[in-house]
């Protein structure tokens, strides 16, 4: 990412090996997104309207794929995520400190 923030990007990327990009400022459907990644403007067009500070996918998320942000993950994909779709609790389930996860997959392993 470049240092500071650059004019005309409307999302930002946290970190090089990110699935998303957070919202600058409210964004519409259709609309074309500007962003840096690894020293390159990115630009993608959104499926879904995204409101300021939501998240969005920068690349095609499988289903049950981790999700990064941060360099870190932060979540599973529930479902499978488009480049250019919002991404939140409708499709993305937070997998940190959640003991009746890790009690559902000892089950299953």
């Amino acid at each position: 990412m470049k240092e500071g923030l650059q004019q005309g990007v409307n999302a930002i990327v946290m970190h090089e090996l990110d699935d998303v990009a957070t919202a600058l400022e409210e964004l519409a459907s259709g609309q074309e997104v500007e962003f840096w990644l690894n020293e390159k403007m990115e630009r993608i067009q959104l499926l879904d309207a995204i409101p300021f500070g939501h998240k969005f996918a920068i690349r095609d998320i499988a289903s049950a794929q981790h999700v990064r942000k941060y360099g870190e993950v932060i979540g599973r994909a529930t479902q499978q995520i488009a480049c250019g779709a919002h991404v939140h609790v409708h499709n993305l389930e937070g997998i940190r400190g959640r003991g009746d996860q890790q009690r559902k997959e000892a089950a299953e392993g």
